[in-house]
């Protein structure tokens, strides 16, 4: 079936940041495909928004294993003809007991784990909606990033701060090749943000990120969204390549 209507995927979109940006997305207007491994999660976020009025699909999606990323995009060629919007949100960040695995004692399997989520996935994804993209001649890809691909990460492991740096690289790549097909590819860099995410981690320590930051709280997933709608829309298409950092002032470039 083909469609004027634009459509968005977002991958992670179950809960936290990624649930924000489907809402924002949806209230934009967007038929936005919600992509996730948590099923149960996907499909009872799914139907609560569904039932509020939002155009709304969802599919279960591992972002590791590139055969379903294949089959994903499958389905949404045969069911729309098009992809206007990819977010790559998904994205791991292992803990033990509240911690991050310091180098010396991060397993190779962990390290590879959290790259295949955090970096390659992304990529995967890209390569499969860029001929969508191009096609219309239009384009907006987002890939959230993080405050700890922009310095050092105080909680998250080194792997995902490299995974969330490599990010930021990519997308500039992106950015340049593809310019010319009227697409444009950004980072979103979120500090500490009030997600599920970061609730694994002690409330003492999410009370010193507070601290930290110039405005005296954490953020909200709705301010994260906010961003990626604002890059998303037409009045941005003269912005790519770019990172835009949403953190409270906890880091200034």
């Amino acid at each position: 079936m083909q469609t004027k209507q634009k459509i968005a995927l977002v991958t992670g979109a179950a809960q936290g940041i990624g649930l924000a940006i489907t809402e924002r997305l949806a209230n934009d207007g967007i038929l936005v495909v919600m992509a996730d491994l948590l099923e149960d999660k996907l499909e009872q976020e799914a139907s609560k928004l569904k039932n509020e009025g939002m155009q709304i699909e969802s599919i279960r999606l591992d972002v590791g294993s590139e055969s379903d990323i294949k089959l994903t995009f499958s389905k949404i060629e045969e069911l729309y003809g098009r992809l206007d919007i990819l977010v790559n949100n998904a994205g791991i960040s292992p803990k033990k007991d509240g911690k991050s695995s310091k180098i010396i004692e991060t397993s190779i399997d962990e390290w590879n784990k959290v790259l295949q989520i955090n970096l390659t996935g992304p990529f995967l994804l890209t390569r499969e909606a860029l001929p969508l993209m191009m096609q219309n001649h239009w384009g907006r890809i987002i890939n959230m990033s993080s405050q700890a691909g922009r310095t050092f990460s105080r909680v998250a492991g080194t792997h995902y701060s490299a995974s969330k740096s490599g990010l930021i690289g990519f997308t500039r790549n992106l950015a340049t090749e593809y310019g010319s097909y009227g697409i444009t590819a950004n980072c979103v860099a979120p500090g500490r943000v009030l997600t599920p995410m970061v609730r694994t981690v002690s409330s003492d320590k999410n009370a010193e990120f507070a601290k930290i930051a110039a405005v005296g709280r954490l953020g909200e997933p709705e301010e994260v969204a906010a961003a990626v709608s604002f890059l998303c829309s037409e009045e941005a298409g003269y912005i790519t390549g770019a990172t835009l950092d949403v953190n409270g002032g906890m880091f200034m470039n």
